[in-house]
């Protein structure tokens, strides 16, 4: 969000890399000394062995090293001058041409092999591509107008929350203002406002009146969607491309919101690193596209743009980390689709299973701390609901669904979402330190009531993976249990 990377120990600033048992440590401080001759030479930390040899030698030597060399010199001189006159006697030229050297065409210019291949060759650096070049098809439109064309599509959305004012971004999808964001975004939010992009408004226009009140239509925390509309007519459409003909390296642009709405429609472009990942935020996983276009807080719920300026993916999460840099995800847009059609017909997505209550992980800590199982311990029971009618109980804890073992949420809800609804599931609880089986029959999740795969709203996934947030011991019911 170990052991070594690779089988190799992680780097320690204080300790030598290297077993000082096997590899005594060199002080590359010292100069090398060459023990025969006396004579040291420096060889820095990290260069290559090449030592500069110069041995001493006796001065009677080096007279008839002199005179040696001075006769060779002079012997090689001799023969090239021979060569050449003789060559000029025979052939009666003046410029020899070695053989295989020189070729002269019809029009008299000289060619020499070596050359003509070197020229060959050559790469041309006068006009390198770009990366945004390389990674886009050859009718791409140019980022700029990519740009110009998808801003008025994209919108700046703010909440008024129980913590203070919350940001993100937007997607256009009807001209008579229907849009879509993340539920993140909009979580807990007592109202919520979207900012048009300064294209729709006159110049000298604030963000004021840019700034409509909007209308949650419905949101889907299992996918991270969510539609919103605003009473507005004349919006421009985005454009939307086919998530499935994305070709991992081809060009990303994201425009959104970084940091806040001072920085809206801010564009940044990469290329899509990764398709088909599957990522687990805050007990939601998903399955996205990785990116690493630059994706900051306020980014959310944005655009996701291929190199022909359409959307192919709603910006959703990145890594935040200070050793990471560059890991973007984005919820594919075919996979969005149909889940945004049901929150615009029906305010929820149909055909999801719900076993009708809520609660809260009971961790490995916990366990072992009260000595109970591990599992997912039930908080509220809906009334009328599948639980309520099979006999789950507030403070039951759910240990197993189908012979399968819950550690949490994440486990309970795998199974579950493999069944629809009318399906029956066998619960194995924890209740008054006895085990029993339950027999649930599943209802349809409507979206009107929070089930257990959502999380309450005092206890959804994202608080409780806060560390700013309050903590949430679910054991209080026990009174001390």
């Amino acid at each position: 969000m170990n052991d070594y990377n690779g089988g190799y120990r992680p780097y320690n600033n204080g300790q030598s890399p290297y077993n000082t048992q096997e590899q005594p440590y060199i002080n590359r401080e010292q100069p090398y000394v060459n023990r025969e001759y006396e004579q040291g030479y420096y060889n820095p930390q990290g260069v290559t062995n090449e030592y500069s040899y110069q041995p001493h030698a006796k001065k009677s030597l080096a007279g008839k090293k002199i005179l040696t060399a001075f006769l060779a010199v002079l012997g090689v001189a001799a023969i090239g001058v021979t060569s050449i006159v003789g060559y000029k006697l025979v052939t009666g030229k003046n410029d020899p041409e070695p053989a295989g050297r020189q070729d002269k065409s019809a029009n008299g210019v000289v060619k020499t092999d070596d050359d003509s291949s070197k020229v060959e060759n050559a790469i041309d650096r006068s006009n390198l591509p770009t990366l945004e070049q390389l990674a886009a098809p050859a009718d791409a439109m140019p980022i700029p107008d990519i740009i110009e064309k998808m801003s008025p599509s994209v919108v700046g959305i703010s909440c008024i929350t129980n913590k203070g004012i919350a940001t993100g971004s937007g997607i256009v999808l009807s001209e008579d203002g229907y849009i879509i964001t993340n539920a993140h975004v909009i979580k807990d939010a007592q109202s919520i406002s979207v900012v048009l992009p300064p294209y729709y408004g006159e110049e000298g226009d604030t963000q004021d009146q840019l700034t409509f009140t909007a209308t949650n239509v419905g949101k889907d925390t299992q996918t991270d969607l969510a539609v919103l509309k605003i009473e507005y007519d004349g919006l421009q459409k985005a454009e939307i491309g086919k998530s499935a003909d994305v070709q991992v390296g081809e060009l990303a642009i994201v425009i959104g919101n970084p940091l806040g709405l001072d920085l809206a429609n801010t564009a940044t472009s990469g290329i899509i690193s990764a398709k088909d990942r599957t990522i687990t935020v805050e007990d939601i996983t998903m399955k996205v596209f990785q990116t690493d276009a630059s994706i900051n807080g306020g980014n959310s719920g944005g655009a996701l743009i291929n190199a022909y300026g359409q959307v192919v993916g709603i910006t959703s999460a990145k890594v935040a980390s200070a050793e990471v840099e560059g890991l973007g995800f984005a919820i594919p847009i075919d996979d969005a689709l149909p889940i945004v059609s049901d929150l615009m017909a029906y305010g929820y997505v149909t055909g999801r299973p719900s076993l009708g209550i809520t609660g809260a992980d009971v961790t490995a800590a916990y366990s072992s701390y009260y000595g109970i199982p591990q599992g997912f311990l039930v908080r509220t029971v809906t009334p009328d609901s599948g639980a309520e009618k099979a006999g789950i109980q507030e403070n039951d804890i759910i240990i197993a669904i189908d012979d399968t073992i819950v550690n949490g949420i994440v486990q309970l809800n795998a199974v579950k979402n493999e069944h629809a609804p009318g399906d029956t599931v066998t619960l194995t609880v924890y209740r008054n330190r006895k085990k029993l089986d339950v027999e649930v029959v599943l209802d349809e999740s409507t979206g009107e009531t929070v089930s257990q795969e959502e999380q309450p709203a005092e206890d959804n996934g994202y608080d409780r993976y806060n560390d700013y947030d309050y903590y949430y011991d679910p054991f209080n019911f026990f009174g001390g249990f």
